[in-house]
């Protein structure tokens, strides 16, 4: 097994050079152990509570990488509830609502086909990541010399499509407008999803890239522009009221207005930001570092209390947890729901979308553009050798700034900020920059290369 597919948040490599069956049994195992150790002093009486979820996404060789994965938790004695081919943030409907001690879904998420891996899951969906369980499992896994043992445990098959859909449409509002909207699934899991979720509602759904054949037309990558092109084209040539496109797993989405230009993820945040907080007054709202200070002056002026927070599922998750705050935005184009067990959800993103649209005649470039007050970079990748150097000279240099460390290093002046964080496993550095006018940011960012050099393709 090839230590380098455990990741800062979840495992993911390449199939079968450096994850196979093998690979996955043996993280079955130590999955398997390490999860039903969470349990010791946690008082659970659910029937399910020693069981755990699994399921696997729709890539060629996830239903082998899935099954291997079973009977390596099985071996330990552990049963596991198989609930198929779905989507990310079913299996954090899975874990709750079977009472299960956690899930494993197997999926690459948004890498090219020959990639898989495994998005592990502990008690109420808690995300397990390096820090809070991803190295005790690479040391068990990887300590193993062989993948025989007894078969201890037991299989169940079980659909939850029924459930999951019900939870999902549980948060769409009874006045909805026949709206027209381009889905661009990406070859993905959304294109499963989306169907069984939204076929009867009274929208109008035109699909791109449904299918499942084990290719991708474009990388399921909603964040890089040239996959959005299709998306793009084909809202403007149908006059849909929007285009919405999922990554591989479909716990992530990106949006365009009608005339098909982008929105973006913490425009997005923002746009929803008084749509919560009129029933949740005075409730917090988390968001990435990375977002535009729009989004903090949304939650201000409708009364909310404003939550800056690291990049990560595992740290949004958590703060939303702790906060008890009713959504927060990143971004990646992960968003995230207090009643959706403090988790991300592609398909609830878009069922609250279709609320606030059903709740205006504004087209939606109208309902953005007041948000778009400031010029943004976006997040740019710079090959730097020795970062925490880097970092240091720009604190340096721009000392007379308000200067914070929570993700790298934050700086802020009056007209414009930069935040530059480090990549955690190659020798990049991520930036992004906002200011007031569009001169000065491209001013800004002139003068921040003469510290990182060219920006590189990433």
């Amino acid at each position: 097994m090839d230590p380098s597919i455990f990741k800062a948040y979840d495992i993911r490599g390449l199939y079968p050079d450096q994850l196979d069956e093998e690979a996955a049994w043996k993280i079955g195992y130590g999955a398997a152990q390490f999860l039903r150790s969470l349990l010791r002093g946690y008082e659970r009486g659910q029937a399910n509570a020693q069981s755990l979820c699994v399921g696997h996404d729709m890539r060629t060789h996830s239903p082998s990488v899935s099954k291997a994965l079973i009977e390596g938790m099985n071996a330990t004695g552990a049963n596991v509830i198989d609930i198929g081919m779905i989507d990310t943030p079913q299996m954090y409907f899975a874990i709750n609502h079977l009472g299960t001690c956690g899930g494993v879904q197997v999926t690459a998420s948004h890498n090219p086909a020959q990639y898989n891996g495994f998005k592990i899951s502990g008690i109420e969906a808690k995300p397990i990541s390096e820090d809070t369980g991803l190295k005790e499992i690479k040391h068990i896994a990887t300590a193993l010399l062989h993948t025989k043992g007894r078969s201890d445990g037991s299989v169940e098959k079980c659909s939850l499509v029924d459930g999951y859909s019900e939870h999902v449409l549980k948060f769409l509002t009874p006045k909805l407008k026949p709206l027209t909207i381009v889905i661009d699934a990406s070859n993905g899991m959304a294109g499963k999803s989306v169907p069984e979720i939204f076929s009867k509602l009274p929208i109008e759904i035109i699909p791109l890239n449904f299918e499942h054949n084990g290719t991708f037309k474009h990388d399921p990558n909603p964040l890089v522009d040239a996959n959005l092109e299709e998306l793009k084209q084909t809202v403007v040539d149908t006059g849909a009221d929007c285009g919405v496109c999922f990554d591989g797993d479909a716990d992530r989405l990106m949006m365009v207005n009608e005339q098909g230009e982008n929105i973006g993820c913490d425009i997005l945040t923002a746009l929803m930001v008084p749509y919560f907080l009129k029933n949740n007054p005075g409730s917090a709202v988390v968001y990435d570092l990375r977002s535009s200070h729009v989004v903090q002056e949304e939650i201000i002026k409708y009364g909310g209390t404003p939550r800056r927070e690291r990049v990560g599922h595992s740290f949004m998750k958590k703060t939303l947890r702790d906060s008890h705050a009713v959504f927060g935005g990143e971004l990646s184009g992960h968003f995230y729901y207090r009643d959706n067990y403090f988790a991300d959800s592609g398909m609830i993103t878009l069922v609250h979308m279709l609320n606030i649209l059903s709740a205006t005649d504004a087209p939606v470039s109208e309902l953005v553009k007041p948000l778009r007050r400031y010029f943004c970079s976006g997040e740019m990748n710079f090959k730097v050798e020795d970062k925490a150097a880097a970092m240091k000279e720009l604190s340096r240099n721009y000392a007379t700034g308000q200067i914070d460390d929570l993700d790298g290093v934050t700086i802020q002046f009056k007209e414009w900020w930069f935040n530059v964080r480090p990549s955690n496993t190659e020798p990049l550095l991520r930036l992004n920059v906002e200011a007031k006018t569009q001169d000065l940011l491209y001013d800004m960012l002139d003068e921040l290369q003469q510290i990182l050099g060219e920006p590189v393709d990433h």
